[in-house]
């Protein structure tokens, strides 16, 4: 089974995560949790602890303390080098996270006060388990890999090459692409020559189609083609590229787009 190290200070948030992180079988088995409300405990434990988790979910500000998640973060890097560790904290966007991201060797940071947190959680924290499988000693990629082009989309890590370059997010390179582009992009892909309206996207992603509308697809489109134009360091190219006819299209009048492969 997947065993989760989290530690969390805040009583309202372990009853609500408890539960779903229980049953989500990340493994295909049920989900081990081990909670600590005070990072000195979960230090204690991690000096001591002979096995090592399989992913560290950590709070950064705890019971006053801004540091405390990161003492955490410490110990783990120390003990375990190879752990993946994810902030689940309310203080996405502030120097808490820049700080998890340059000092801790955080592979995500993850907003509690966002919509679908559940969903979130469940998402990252398997993407990085798998990625965690797949970086193991003896153990290999099955080449389930979407091609299009220049670009390579990796269906189990979700990786996103563009012309060999990772795509990242446009606002912080530091850090990865969001999950929600991702799946615009994969669907985009998949569907292609066939372009997708908002309804369709809102369906691929399990989204309210009354409350994602074709400015939230919009906003997405605009993240991804960012991001792509980022990627090689060549500022503009892929955005003109798009006004040429190919990689990300605007469809019609009809709140659409499509993936239309380079050549």
């Amino acid at each position: 089974m997947a065993s989760i190290l989290w530690v969390e200070d805040q009583s309202h948030w372990v009853d609500r995560f408890t539960p779903i992180l229980e049953r989500t079988m990340f493994d295909q088995k049920p989900t081990e949790l081990l909670v600590f409300r005070f990072s000195e405990a979960a230090c204690q434990h991690i000096r001591l602890s002979q096995a090592a988790p399989d992913l560290a979910l950590l709070d950064a500000h705890m019971n006053g303390n801004d540091q405390a998640g990161f003492s955490v973060s410490r110990a783990l890097q120390r003990k375990w080098p190879d752990l993946p560790i994810l902030y689940l904290s309310e203080h996405s966007g502030t120097n808490v996270e820049q700080q998890a991201f340059e000092t801790t060797g955080a592979v995500d940071f993850i907003a509690k006060h966002q919509r679908n947190i559940e969903s979130v959680l469940c998402w990252r924290i398997g993407a990085a388990l798998r990625q965690r499988a797949l970086s193991q000693p003896g153990i290999q990629t099955a080449g389930d890999v979407l091609q299009s082009g220049d670009l390579s989309l990796d269906r189990v890590t979700w990786d996103v090459y563009w012309q060999g370059h990772k795509l990242m997010n446009p606002t912080n390179p530091k850090r990865p692409l969001a999950p929600t582009p991702r799946k615009i992009l994969r669907a985009l892909v998949e569907a292609s020559p066939r372009p997708l309206n908002t309804g369709q996207i809102a369906e691929q992603l399990g989204a309210d189609p009354e409350r994602f509308s074709y400015a939230n697809y919009r906003q997405h489109i605009r993240t991804l083609r960012l991001s792509f134009d980022r990627a090689t360091g060549k500022e503009g190219a892929f955005l003109e590229l798009c006004r040429n006819g190919q990689g990300i299209v605007t469809f019609g009048d009809e709140g659409a787009y499509l993936w239309k492969a380079n050549r």
